[in-house]
């Protein structure tokens, strides 16, 4: 591989370790966890997912910021009513987290079977 597709490889690695991160932050408040999951069942105003996890609307408010800069929720406007946002989970947001934790399952997987190996050998 040459020069450039080195560079290019490194840079692709660095953006998808930077959205795994941002994932991995959105979704290390239980409440965030608990509003992804509700969200799993359907779309939800901000105000019913506020009053669902029994939190102050200002709160609910930062943790949706905080779900949507992981990229794991979007919103939009109802018609009728702009000033209402409904939230939903982004098709494919986990995407990448999937793969990240399906590839490291597989590595110590291996590493795992080989230190079983080495200790039957009695090494």
């Amino acid at each position: 591989m040459g020069c450039r597709g080195r560079l290019y490889h490194a840079d692709a690695a660095r953006r998808l370790n930077a959205a795994i991160d941002r994932t991995l932050a959105a979704l290390a408040d239980p409440k965030r966890r608990r509003a992804v999951e509700l969200l799993g069942q359907r779309p939800h105003s901000a105000g019913e997912l506020a009053g669902a996890l029994g939190l102050a609307p200002p709160a609910m408010s930062r943790h949706l910021r905080a779900l949507k800069a992981g990229g794991l929720v979007e919103d939009s406007h109802q018609a009728f009513d702009a000033r209402v946002r409904i939230y939903r989970l982004r098709d494919g947001a986990t995407d990448d987290l999937k793969r990240w934790l399906a590839e490291t399952e597989a590595l110590w997987a291996g590493q795992l079977a080989a230190f079983k190996a080495h200790v039957e050998r009695g090494g």
